[in-house]
C-alpha cells in the first residue's frame, strides 16, 4: 500500500510525539539550555551542575541532540543550538515555561483521558481529578508559578501584534481583563501613549507593579485590580480579552461579557483577542489548541461566527473582525442599539 512508503514514517512520528515533549519538558527544568550560555560543557560538569545522573543526562542530551535542539562536540560536550536557546529562561519570547507546564502529571494524565471528553463530552481533566485544572494550579503553587510564567512568555510573542492591530485613538482607559501579569496591557499603553489601563485578574495571578522593563510613562498610567470577571470588573472604556474566553464553555463566557457589558461605558468597545477557528493559515493551530482547551480548562476554540453568537447573548454585537500579524486577531464588540 502507498501509505506505509510514504506515510508510515510520519504516523509514526506523530505517535510517538510525546517522548520528545516529555525530553524537551525535563530539559526545561533542568535548565540545561541556561547552564549552557556560556558555551559547551562536558555531561559530567552539566551533571553537577543540575544535579543529576551524569550517564541517564548523557542520553537525554544525546536523544535531544538528534533532533537539534542541543549538539555534541567531537571531545563530548554539549552545547546550544538556535532551538536549544529557545530553551534558556533568559532570552525574549522563550519557550522554557511552555516546556515546563509538561511536568506536571496532572497535565499529561489528563492528555492521556481525552478519549473520556471525546466520548461523552465532559472536561477531561476534572473528570479524571476531581477539581477543574484552576484549582489544580491554585493547590500547587509551584505548578501555578510555571503557568503564570508560561502566560507571560505567550502573551509577550502576541503582545505587540495585537497593539498595533487596533486603533485605541478613540478611547481613554482599558482593562486587561484576566491579564495576569499585564503583558499585553504594557504593549497597549507603551504603543498608545494617551490611555490610562489597569489589569484585573484574581489576586493569586495578578502582577501589582509593571515589569521592570516599563517606561516611567507606561509606569505612570498602569494599575492593577483583583476580582472574579463572573462577578464585577472596573468601568472602562475598553476591555481586551485575550485568551479568557477559550478557557470557558460558551454558558460562561457569555456570564464574562455580560459582567463587561456591565461596566462598559457609553461607546466603549469590548476587544476579544482570540486565534480563530478557519482563519487560513493557522489551521493546525486551532485545532489542536481546541482540544487542549477540552482536556484542560474546558472550553474550546471558536470561529468568528460563534463568537458573535456569544456576544449577542451578552447584549453585545460583533462590530467586525482584525487580523494581526500574529495568529491572535481581534474581535470588536459594542453595546447593541
Amino acid at each position: 500500500m502507498i501509505w506505509r512508503m510514504v506515510g508510515r514514517d510520519d504516523l509514526n512520528a506523530m505517535i510517538t510525539g510525546y517522548r520528545i515533549s516529555s525530553a524537551l519538558a525535563v530539559a526545561a527544568d533542568l535548565a540545561l539550555s541556561d547552564h549552557l550560555s556560556a558555551g559547551p560543557r562536558s555531561v559530567a560538569d552539566l551533571a553537577s551542575a543540575v544535579s543529576a545522573d551524569a550517564d541517564t543526562l548523557h542520553r537525554l542530551l544525546r536523544a535531544l541532540a538528534t533532533l537539534g535542539v542541543y549538539r555534541e562536540l567531537d571531545d563530548g560536550r554539549f552545547a546550544n543550538t538556535e532551538l536549544g536557546e529557545g530553551l534558556r529562561s533568559d532570552v525574549p519570547w522563550s519557550l522554557r515555561p511552555l516546556a515546563r507546564t509538561l511536568t506536571d502529571p496532572a497535565l499529561w494524565s489528563a492528555w492521556g483521558n481525552l478519549g473520556h471528553s471525546v466520548r461523552t463530552g465532559d472536561n477531561s481533566f476534572s473528570a479524571l481529578h476531581g477539581v477543574d485544572v484552576w484549582a489544580h494550579r491554585q493547590a500547587v503553587p509551584e505548578q501555578n508559578a510555571i503557568f503564570n510564567a508560561n502566560m507571560t512568555a505567550l502573551s509577550s510573542m502576541v503582545a505587540d501584534a495585537v497593539a498595533v492591530g487596533y486603533d485605541f485613538a478613540h478611547l481613554s482607559s482599558v482593562v486587561d481583563v484576566g491579564g495576569g501579569q499585564g503583558v499585553l496591557l504594557e504593549a497597549v499603553l507603551a504603543r498608545h501613549e494617551h490611555l490610562t489601563g489597569t489589569v484585573f485578574d484574581l489576586s493569586h495571578v495578578v502582577a501589582h507593579a509593571p515589569s521592570a522593563d516599563a517606561s516611567e510613562s507606561v509606569a505612570s498610567r498602569w494599575s492593577a485590580v483583583s476580582g472574579s470577571f463572573f462577578d464585577e470588573v472596573p468601568t472602562a472604556d475598553c476591555y481586551l480579552l485575550k485568551s479568557v474566553l477559550h478557557d470557558w464553555p460558551d454558558a460562561e463566557c457569555v456570564q464574562i461579557l455580560r459582567t463587561c457589558a456591565r461596566g462598559l461605558r457609553e461607546g466603549g468597545v469590548v476587544l476579544v483577542v482570540e486565534t480563530l477557528l478557519g482563519r487560513p493559515g493557522y489551521e493546525v493551530q486551532a485545532a489542536f489548541s481546541d482540544l487542549n482547551m477540552l482536556v484542560l480548562p474546558g472550553g474550546r476554540e471558536r470561529s468568528e461566527q460563534q463568537y458573535a453568537g456569544l456576544l449577542e447573548a451578552a447584549d453585545l454585537q460583533l462590530r467586525r473582525v482584525a487580523h494581526t500579524s500574529s495568529s491572535m486577531s481581534i474581535v470588536e464588540a459594542r453595546a447593541s442599539g
